[in-house]
């Protein structure tokens, strides 16, 4: 393929949570949520989380790759993740139907996206 990955950094800080129902959320503040069967892992704004009182962990910067990928795309992920690990940076990924988003620690975010802005698919 060789073409760049097209990261772009999405403004904002963004937050992880653990709930047992997402009834009470409201449904625009989710970036995405994943039922885990006795409770919802869901991404929001850090600000909504902190209003809303919801326990994190972690802050972090949502990166977009506007590369078009299709869900059976054969090493992606595995390039810059391991590009990420290498530099000791973690990655949460989310892959949409035609980008993959990554969720990387919110200090890290600019070593992580001059990592991925010299990486080629």
């Amino acid at each position: 393929m060789n073409q760049s990955l097209k990261p772009q950094l999405n403004s904002g800080k963004y937050v992880f949570v653990q709930l047992i129902s997402i009834s009470e959320i409201d449904k625009s503040e989710i970036i995405c949520f994943l039922n885990e069967g006795k409770s919802y892992s869901v991404i929001l704004n850090e600000e909504y989380a902190k209003e809303n009182n919801l326990f994190y962990e972690h802050i972090n910067a949502w990166i977009t790759l506007k590369l078009n990928s299709s869900l059976d795309s054969i090493g992606l992920t595995s390039l810059f993740s391991k590009a990420l690990a290498d530099l000791k940076i973690s990655c949460n990924v989310v892959a949409g139907y035609k980008h993959d988003h990554i969720f990387v620690n919110y200090d890290k975010r600019k070593l992580a996206m001059n990592t991925l802005n010299k990486l080629m698919f």
